[in-house]
């Protein structure tokens, strides 16, 4: 792995960093548990549906249920009275949890009651993290992944439907532009905060691939500890639910060329949102989820 940035962390935040999975690649043996309590999206990407869940679909908006704050701290004390190695929690959906900024400040609140020592992590499309990203470190989230697909609103304006920021929608080109500054200043606010961030960038054959090396390149400006790059996964309903998608040597050769510039994630499993134990041994459905597959319903 080749990169130019040096990322400095407290000594708090590297225990920290070095018992979770997404960002540690050696962490395989910690487990990690996400809180769906954000149903609610501030925008809505042409690859995205959060209106199916099935017990044998693993992707971003997948959840069996949306729950409230006190039932995530129900779930929370369930899961570390079962799964011993469990050091992180996150929220990261299934829709945006700053559109969800209450109950996510609520659910973080709760927890750490319970357990002031426990990791936090959140993942979001940046919209509103310039508004919320101190309230967010001062209630004790220390690892960030935002999703940034593009740095030029042509091509934003491709994988983006509609933004919707300041009380007002925004489309085409305008709502890409918006997003993506929005994402900047995001990102810029971090950087001045004791944190670990990651960006996450789906990439989609033929709109933003030979795109996204500019995006790494650019994000490293923000000392962004890595970038994930993940394949997109084509929902049905959606309007990019027949791109052809990309096969893992092409991932694998995007991935090597992104890390001449900030290193990369190589072991993503694009979890649910209700993704419970260790990245290579999922347990949500066998300790939460229903038995039928492939229901549909409308999440949000």
């Amino acid at each position: 792995m080749r990169h130019n940035t040096v990322i400095q962390l407290s000594e708090n935040l590297q225990k920290k960093t070095a018992t979770h999975p997404c960002f540690t690649p050696g962490a395989h043996d910690y487990a990690r548990l996400h809180l769906p309590v954000a149903p609610k999206c501030n925008i809505q990407c042409n690859y995205c549906s959060r209106r199916f869940s099935c017990v044998n679909e693993s992707r971003p908006g997948v959840t069996s249920e949306v729950i409230s704050p006190v039932e995530a701290l129900r779930r929370f004390v369930e899961v570390q009275n079962k799964v011993p190695n469990l050091t992180v929690v996150g929220i990261s959906g299934p829709g945006d949890p700053l559109a969800n900024i209450d109950e996510v400040l609520e659910t973080i609140r709760l927890v750490r009651i319970a357990d002031p020592e426990m990791t936090f992590c959140l993942s979001t499309n940046g919209l509103a993290l310039p508004q919320y990203a101190e309230d967010l470190y001062a209630a004790g989230v220390t690892h960030f992944t935002v999703t940034m697909n593009a740095l030029d609103p042509l091509i934003g304006a491709k994988i983006y439907r509609y933004i919707n920021g300041d009380g007002a929608i925004y489309t085409g080109t305008r709502g890409a532009g918006f997003l993506i500054e929005r994402q900047l200043a995001g990102l810029e606010a971090l950087r001045k905060l004791d944190v670990v961030c990651k960006v996450n960038i789906v990439a989609i054959k033929g709109i933003n691939d030979t795109h996204i090396e500019s995006v790494a390149e650019r994000v490293k400006e923000y000392g962004v500890a890595a970038t994930n790059i993940m394949p997109l996964i084509p929902v049905e309903g959606t309007p990019l639910a027949h791109n052809p998608g990309m096969d893992g040597k092409e991932l694998k050769a995007l991935r090597d060329t992104c890390a001449r510039h900030v290193p990369q994630m190589y072991h993503c499993r694009q979890c649910r949102a209700d993704a419970v134990g260790m990245l290579n041994h999922d347990l949500s459905q066998h300790m939460f989820g229903e038995k039928t597959c492939c229901h549909r319903k409308e999440i949000g």
